[in-house]
């Protein structure tokens, strides 16, 4: 990987986590006076000129507001709300589907509290029925998760450094259970 496109952990003026730049995004926001480095990497960036440190993390000078974006309702993003197990049986199991509770054929919408994931044995037991038709309880009641303004910040991929800007970021919080969902693009700080 180029050392300009090492990720760099950019925080606000109140230093709580914003985003995730690379190094070129983060020394040119030094660079014109809109950032600080946090703490010292070690590693210093060679320019005609200039020897410049690595940053690893950096913090604005000015306050951004960012708003919080609804989570877009997929299969991974209804798993993760369901905890990878079946609404149904509590299993945790691999292959998991999604099953409406209302069914589409009734005139069940594909929205966030009508749809939660089941195994395949009680998807195909419970069929075109309701719940209460097919004499099964749901563990809990789906509805749409709150917007995570930090989702970007998956634990597997957290910098050892970040560590103290991202308290909630800790091994022993998540399952043993922890899917792959392959290489998480990095955002670019705006200006």
């Amino acid at each position: 990987m180029l050392i300009t496109r090492a990720p760099v952990l950019v925080l606000n003026q109140n230093y709580q986590p914003l985003n995730i730049c690379n190094v070129r995004r983060a020394v040119a926001l030094l660079g014109k006076g809109k950032a600080e480095p946090v703490g010292e990497s070690g590693e210093y960036l060679h320019s005609a000129a200039d020897l410049i440190e690595k940053p690893v993390i950096i913090r604005l000078f000015y306050m951004v507001k960012r708003p919080l974006h609804r989570r877009k309702l997929s299969r991974r993003e209804v798993f993760v709300r369901d905890g990878y197990r079946c609404q149904y049986c509590g299993a945790k199991a691999r292959d998991l589907t999604l099953d409406h509770v209302i069914p589409r054929s009734r005139g069940g919408q594909h929205t966030w509290d009508n749809v939660v994931s089941a195994c395949k044995p009680c998807n195909h037991g419970k069929a075109g029925r309701t719940p209460r038709e097919a004499g099964m309880a749901l563990f809990s009641a789906p509805r749409e998760p709150r917007p995570n303004p930090y989702a970007m910040f998956h634990p597997g991929r957290v910098l050892d450094e970040w560590r103290p800007f991202l308290p909630w970021v800790q091994p022993s919080q998540f399952s043993d259970f922890e899917p792959d969902f392959g290489s998480v693009a990095v955002a670019v700080a705006g200006d």
